[in-house]
């Protein structure tokens, strides 16, 4: 387990950013072939803004890299953090580490981008989209990143975990992240089988609905215990979806000027 884990601390730059491409390619591969919705739309010209986005989000990681290395200095010299109180096996620290990160940096940070204001302008940048696919995944307003990323900070702390468990995460999160934004259909029931256990693409994409109640369903990204633990889990027919959102739907969803301007929109109304 440990040279397993190792394996994250050192692993170079290249692989991490090729690991990000391969995954976006895999699932955008299955798209072609797995269709969960079928609308005509240009795939490259909505990648491109997508993947604008996505080198941002690229630039800003570089950033917390170097905050990161830091606060780890810090947690090797201090012993701080829940992982300390108890010596339990490096499998059972690992699951509770990304169970918490999965809870802080992914459920509880997206419901709070969903429920603050001033965060839902931010947000609204990912809901705009039109045609959810894979790289909708990498669609972020750079700083509804920083938050997210912010927030993983604070569950690195909280629970004084090693770099490999934050690592392993990231490596994780990419996985998933990708996998729920992805246009594929799974079998129905192997779907909703799923759902009981981690978020499934026709679980997230209720999310991505353009109308509240099911805007603000379905926030987790790794595990779907969180949503059905506090009461925001939906599973519907995913022919009642609509992508986009109604507040912004009269906007370019692939003009990456106006995404990043559209935060501060005034002539959008924001009600939260």
């Amino acid at each position: 387990m440990h040279s397993f884990l190792s394996f994250f601390e050192t692993m170079p730059v290249w692989m991490k950013v090729g690991w990000v491409f391969f995954v976006l390619t895999i699932f955008w591969i299955f798209e072609g072939y797995y269709k969960l919705v079928f609308t005509k739309y240009n795939k490259w010209r909505h990648a491109k803004t997508n993947l604008i986005l996505l080198a941002f989000v690229m630039l800003i990681n570089v950033v917390f890299g170097i905050a990161t290395v830091g606060i780890f200095l810090w947690l090797s010299d201090s012993s701080f953090g829940l992982l300390q109180l108890f010596d339990g096996p490096v499998w059972l620290e690992l699951l509770l580490s990304i169970m918490v990160l999965d809870l802080i940096a992914q459920y509880f940070v997206h419901y709070l981008l969903h429920k603050v204001k001033w965060m839902w302008r931010l947000h609204t940048v990912h809901h705009s989209d039109k045609n959810v696919d894979v790289t909708t995944g990498t669609r972020h307003h750079p700083f509804d990143f920083i938050i997210r990323e912010t927030f993983a900070l604070i569950a690195v702390v909280i629970m004084g975990m090693p770099i490999a468990f934050y690592l392993f995460y990231r490596i994780l999160s990419v996985l998933f992240t990708y996998f729920t934004h992805a246009n594929i259909s799974l079998p129905k029931q192997l779907d909703k089988a799923l759902s009981y256990i981690i978020v499934t693409p026709n679980m997230h994409k209720f999310h991505h609905h353009f109308q509240m109640p099911w805007t603000d369903s379905n926030f987790g990204n790794m595990l779907s215990i969180w949503d059905r633990l506090f009461g925001t889990f939906v599973y519907g027919k995913t022919s009642e979806i609509k992508y986009g959102l109604d507040i912004a739907d009269h906007r370019d969803d692939e003009n990456i000027l106006q995404q990043l301007r559209l935060p501060f929109d005034k002539s959008i109304h924001y009600k939260k």
